[in-house]
């Protein structure tokens, strides 16, 4: 897979002035964004809240004054409405590569809940989306989740082309559907009068145990495949294979290795099209313990 050569981001940033916001600013300094990029920090103003215009003025100010990377042209903008409309309908008009909130925002004086608001912006932005929990302690390992769907390829080439430290490494992990157990499937089966416990052949089990071990070849040729692509890019990178419920393994692996962000394609596998997100992607944002940046996979992608 190839790399397009860097060129400058278009990022908005939602401001509310929370923890998890100025955060965000933080993992921003972290980047090594392209010369000729742009910051846009925006925050807004619900109707009939005017009072807290001075408020979110001040803020604004902070944020330009944090913002402090050298290469990035940074716009702040005090817009009246509703937070996620907002947002996304300003990274549409402004052609955006990324929208980055806040994972959770100020519950009390300013009124708003950025929490909700973040899962809104994931639902309907139309360019990937970074959440950001705080604290912030720098990007050292990240999580990227792969399978053979096209959004999580749309979510390898983003990475690829992703101004990223020298230092990161890069985690690709698959998880394979979870193991069939005949005597889980007995205990589970419907009880009633004209149900009864399926009898499993040897010949049907050795079958399902064939199913997995192909699952298992597959999964990790995909993931050489990936880290080989990461390696390519100069990106230091290794690989997990895990089997069972998808967002509990890669929680679960994302606490157990420190992982400080995680990112995903907007829908995997089963995704039904009918929703933005797929389940994993909404069990992301709001368990994982770390930051998350979801993808979206580009039209005819």
């Amino acid at each position: 897979m190839s790399k397009s050569p860097p060129g400058p981001k278009k990022i908005v940033l939602g401001m509310d002035g929370s923890e998890h916001a100025f955060a965000a600013i933080e993992l921003l300094n972290a980047l090594p964004l392209p010369p000729g990029s742009e910051i846009h920090a925006i925050s807004v103003l619900i109707p009939r809240q005017a009072q807290f215009a001075t408020s979110f003025t001040d803020i604004l100010d902070q944020t330009r004054a944090r913002l402090n990377s050298s290469q990035a042209h940074i716009y702040t903008e005090l817009i009246a409405g509703y937070p996620a409309e907002v947002i996304t309908r300003y990274a549409r008009q402004h052609a955006a590569d990324l929208i980055v909130t806040g994972a959770k925002g100020l519950r009390a004086t300013l009124g708003i809940l950025l929490g909700g608001v973040a899962q809104q912006v994931m639902e309907h932005a139309s360019c990937p989306t970074l959440v950001v929990r705080a604290p912030f302690q720098g990007l050292k390992r990240i999580l990227l989740v792969v399978d053979e769907s096209r959004h999580a390829r749309a979510a390898l080439r983003y990475l690829l082309n992703f101004p990223l430290p020298a230092s990161v490494q890069i985690h690709a992990m698959h998880v394979l559907p979870p193991t069939y157990q005949r005597e889980l499937l007995a205990q589970n089966w419907p009880t009633g009068m004209d149900l009864a416990v399926p009898i499993i052949s040897e010949e049907l089990e050795t079958e399902l145990r064939a199913q997995e071990a192909e699952e298992r070849k597959r999964g990790e040729a995909l993931l050489q495949k990936c880290v080989a692509d990461l390696q390519a890019q100069g990106l230091k990178a290794v690989s997990h294979l895990a089997r069972g419920d998808a967002a509990t393994q890669i929680i679960a692996y994302a606490r157990e290795h420190a992982i400080s962000l995680i990112v995903a394609g907007s829908r995997g596998l089963g995704g039904l099209e009918s929703f933005l997100l797929g389940s994993v992607s909404r069990k992301l944002i709001h368990y994982a313990p770390c930051s998350v940046l979801i993808t979206r996979k580009a039209k005819g992608g």
